[in-house]
């Protein structure tokens, strides 16, 4: 009988101290600052894929990402403060998005929607002469 209490007891004190070490965290400076989001095709409603999203505070780039194949992205760990992130993708116009604040073990998501950019139609021909 007493082999088997101890045994118990041996297991219930592993199971504390296993429990107690889990909810520590192993780096108490580590912090969970999470902005996160999916890139949208305006026009199609389809995510997308390779999209490079930069973030900057006050004029330093911090950290780029780029979206998954279901248009999804993440940033992990971002210091708290105001950032600009910024998205691009070829053939699409850049999206700017300005004073998001990130707080201390706070998550922000961020979903953007990207217009096709249509450049043909903004830059001029090279073959367009003025009349003379």
């Amino acid at each position: 009988m007493k082999p088997k209490i101890l045994l118990l007891a041996i297991c219930l004190l592993g199971f504390a101290a296993a429990k107690a070490n889990a909810s520590i965290d192993p780096d108490p400076k580590k912090r969970v600052d999470e902005v996160n989001g999916v890139i949208y095709d305006s026009e199609h409603k389809k995510p997308l894929k390779d999209v490079t999203i930069t973030a900057y505070s006050v004029s330093k780039k911090e950290k780029t990402v780029l979206t998954d194949e279901s248009g999804n992205y993440s940033f992990d760990e971002l210091k708290p403060g105001i950032y600009k992130f910024v998205f691009e993708k070829a053939g699409f116009r850049k999206v700017t998005k300005e004073k998001v604040i990130v707080k201390t073990d706070e998550t922000f998501q961020l979903n953007i929607e990207m217009a096709g950019s249509g450049d043909l139609e903004m830059m001029p021909s090279p073959f367009h002469f003025s009349d003379f």
